[in-house]
């Protein structure tokens, strides 16, 4: 298919893109801030549209009206191209609830189906809960990006603790893709129950023991999308995090993964000089190098990005280097001599579900 993302820089949008990619072969046509105004002509022959973009901060009749106009200038679109067959909403489950942006996002909601029904398009309505995940903005997207980000620096929020249930941002990318085939009218996935402390607790009880190269316990799936949460936050600065080396006559002896608690898989590799490792991304696995022997230069980037960072590491001075998800990356013998790496992931490899999807780090340059 061919599919028009609206919103597709932003927190659900960059992820919903990402997975994508991953996952599907459909054709992708990104609509953002800087090309919205050409919606019509990036509509032509498309044959679904799935509506991220909104917005959620602002003065009330911004986010109020400002929903309402970008689901109106959606319909405009849809009545100038016949070839869209399906409309997907990323609503909320605070529309309807009274405030502005909960009014908005079901005025939206309405706009949206009357355009849909007119055009003869399939239309779903997907309703979100609150989202979570990697790259989240503090103080934008998540109360648990802002909980993150004074984590990671030291400092304590304000709480005003409540039930709340979370959806990881990934989670919802793939029910917007379900929505491209399903026969319902509406989706609106579960998410899990849980409160502001226990999220705020959980990421503090995480950095501490990741400060020194622990893995937090991951015994659920909250575990594991909290701590990809947090490592993708501490990414670059928090590595190499380096190891302890101890010597006596014998030889040398070196920590390399201590896990709290959950499932674990450990597996070495050599490497022949001048050759390389990986070139892949993981959408949710935890995965660690640390070279045991020669040196080696680990280089990551960023999906949908140019930029690559390195870190060259020795087996003289182990240190951790942990992959963030939705990052690209490999590990290139930069030695002489064999290269001997240990690799660490967080559960036990699945061929059926292997969650690596191939991509080099090095960009081929464009004309």
């Amino acid at each position: 298919m061919r599919i028009l993302l609206t919103g597709a820089a932003g927190f659900l949008g960059w992820h919903t893109r990402v997975r994508l990619r991953s996952l599907t072969e459909h054709e992708v046509v990104l609509v953002t801030r800087e090309n919205w105004s050409d919606l019509a002509d990036l509509a032509a022959d498309v044959d679904a549209i799935i509506h991220v973009a909104g917005i959620n901060r602002g003065a009330p009749h911004e986010v109020e009206d400002g929903n309402i106009e970008l689901a109106e200038h959606i319909a405009t679109a849809l009545k100038a191209n016949s070839s869209v067959q399906r409309v997907i909403f990323a609503n909320s489950i605070w529309a309807g609830t009274g405030s502005p942006y909960g009014s908005g996002k079901a005025r939206a909601n309405s706009t949206l189906a009357e355009a849909a029904a007119e055009a003869g398009a399939t239309y779903v309505d997907v309703r979100l809960p609150n989202l979570f995940g990697e790259g989240g903005r503090a103080n934008y997207n998540s109360f648990v990006a802002t909980f993150v980000h004074k984590v990671v620096a030291g400092d304590t929020p304000e709480i005003l603790d409540r039930p709340i249930r979370l959806l990881h941002v990934q989670a919802a990318a793939q029910t917007l893709i379900d929505a491209l085939t399903t026969s319902l009218p509406n989706l609106e996935p579960v998410g899990t129950e849980t409160s502001v402390q226990t999220i705020y607790d959980t990421l503090v009880r995480m950095k501490a023991l990741y400060n020194v190269g622990d893995i937090p316990p991951l015994l659920n799936e909250l575990d594991i999308e909290l701590f990809n949460t947090l490592r993708w936050a501490m990414f670059p600065h928090h590595y190499p995090i380096t190891l302890t080396k101890h010597a006596d006559q014998r030889g040398d002896l070196v920590e390399t993964v201590k896990a709290h608690g959950g499932q674990g898989q450990t597996f070495v590799s050599t490497t022949h000089p001048c050759i390389t490792r990986g070139e892949h991304f993981h959408l949710e696995k935890v995965e660690r190098f640390v070279v045991i022997r020669g040196r080696a230069r680990i280089s990551l980037r960023k999906v949908f990005t140019d930029e690559v960072i390195s870190f060259d590491v020795n087996g003289d001075e182990p240190a951790i280097v942990d992959m963030p998800t939705m990052w690209v990356h490999n590990i290139t013998n930069t030695g002489d001599d064999e290269l001997v790496t240990l690799f660490w992931a967080h559960e036990l490899f699945n061929p059926e579900r292997p969650d690596t999807f191939w991509e080099p780090v090095a960009l081929e340059p464009t004309a």
